[in-house]
């Protein structure tokens, strides 16, 4: 695509994220979702991106796994387009947190929001690192059922009704969901983050300075950012759940 294209689809999918974003105001919301209407449209919104870009990346690599070999110049218009689509929804979710939240609620994502456009940018405008974009989006494999749990815990449905005297126990669902989604946590997000930094590591003699130095600053903010979320989905989840345990024996 060349660039009039790749503004394009790229403006055309923030506006469309933004259109889905409205149409979820006509949906029904689970009643304890009401009071926060506004992040269950958001990460309602999320999902779907989540949903449409890992399925996506995956059918790039399938259709053409050489870009594997070269994730450097070569790609497709399919991949292309992924790319410029991800980053549409990126400024619409970026723009819809700094409207709808301060900045001290919401700047560790639009932090990874600002390196991700910044990055993503650089690869639809250059047609270059369109390959290692894609390999990115594999992430967002999890991301679906990390958005799945936000859900259910913003719909009350973490956990079953009645219990009494005991503690609470988590439904099936948000069990199953649970993981699901520390499993591909670490095969789709740690996993593809440190074969990703890997693979930076091997490119000093192949890639400009300055691009090769924005890739590893915002590939090492993103890390940080992941060590600290699995470290309180473990906690949320997993030892919260395991003393419960231990507190009805």
């Amino acid at each position: 695509m060349d660039l009039r294209s790749v503004l394009l689809v790229t403006g055309g999918s923030a506006c469309s994220f933004k259109l889905l974003n409205t149409l979820f105001r006509f949906l029904p919301t689970p009643a304890p979702a009401r009071k926060k209407a506004w992040k269950w449209r958001n990460i309602s919104t999320s999902l779907a991106h989540s949903t449409l870009t890992g399925a996506w990346a995956v059918l790039c690599f399938s259709l053409r796994p050489q870009m594997v070999a070269d994730l450097i110049s070569s790609h497709s218009v399919l991949s292309h387009s992924l790319v410029a689509v991800s980053t549409g929804y990126f400024i619409h979710d970026f723009l819809d947190l700094a409207s709808n939240q301060s900045v001290k609620q919401s700047w560790e994502v639009l932090l990874h929001h600002s390196v991700v456009i910044s990055c993503f940018g650089l690869a639809v405008t250059s047609r270059l690192y369109l390959g290692f974009a894609v390999v990115s989006l594999l992430v967002e494999i999890n991301s679906v059922f990390l958005h799945i749990r936000q859900l259910l815990l913003l719909s009350g449905q973490r956990n079953r009704p009645g219990g009494g005297v005991t503690a609470p126990r988590p439904t099936v669902t948000y069990t199953t969901n649970c993981w699901l989604n520390l499993g591909t946590f670490l095969v789709f997000r740690a996993c593809t983050l440190g074969w990703m930094g890997r693979w930076l590591a091997g490119q000093t003699e192949h890639m400009p300075r300055h691009v090769l130095m924005m890739g590893r600053v915002g590939l090492s903010l993103i890390s940080v950012m992941n060590v600290v979320l699995f470290y309180r989905l473990v906690r949320a989840d997993i030892l919260t759940d395991t003393n419960n345990t231990k507190g009805r024996h």
